[in-house]
C-alpha cells in the first residue's frame, strides 16, 4: 500500500505523453481503492467478475509508474489496438514480461489507467502482445 499511495495516492499528476491519466471510475466514481484492486488482484471468474489477489502483480506495484513514466530506455512495445471493448494502448516490457494497459479516451487528451501485470502461463507461452502488435494502429492513441 506505501507504493501506491507514493505513486497514485499521493502523486495524483500522473500522465503519459503529456496526456492525463486517471484511474477507471467504477460506477462513475474514479476511486483510489478501486485501482488498487485492478493493480493487485486478478479476475478468476470471468461470469462474477470475481477477484484474488495475486502475488506477481503486487510484488511489481512500483513497475506501474516507471512504465507510464517511459524510463525503461530500449525492448518496448507500445501500441493501441481496436479490441471488443474499445480502443487499448498497451506499454509492453519484452523483457520484463510486464504490461501496462490504458484506455484512450474520446477526448484525445487523457487515458483511463485499466490495468498493469506480469504475463505468465499460456499467455506469454503464445507470445500474446506479439500477436497484438501485428493488429496495432498506425498511430498511439
Amino acid at each position: 500500500m506505501g507504493v501506491f499511495d507514493r505513486d497514485f495516492t499521493n502523486n495524483q499528476n500522473l500522465s503519459y505523453r503529456s496526456k492525463q491519466v486517471t484511474p477507471t471510475p467504477a460506477n462513475g466514481v474514479i476511486e483510489m481503492a478501486t485501482l488498487f484492486t485492478h493493480l493487485t488482484t486478478e479476475i478468476i471468474d470471468k461470469q462474477t467478475r470475481r477477484r484474488e489477489f495475486e502475488l506477481q502483480r503486487s510484488r511489481r506495484l512500483h513497475w506501474v509508474r516507471f512504465h507510464i513514466d517511459e524510463r525503461k530506455p530500449g525492448n518496448m512495445m507500445v501500441f493501441t489496438v481496436k479490441e471488443p471493448e474499445g480502443f487499448r494502448t498497451y506499454i509492453y516490457d519484452k523483457d520484463e514480461k510486464y504490461v501496462v494497459v490504458l484506455e484512450p479516451l474520446r477526448d484525445g487528451n487523457s487515458y483511463y489507467l485499466l490495468s498493469a501485470y506480469y504475463v505468465m502461463g499460456k499467455d506469454a507461452q503464445r507470445d500474446k502482445f506479439a500477436k497484438k502488435y501485428r493488429r496495432k494502429l498506425d498511430v498511439v492513441l
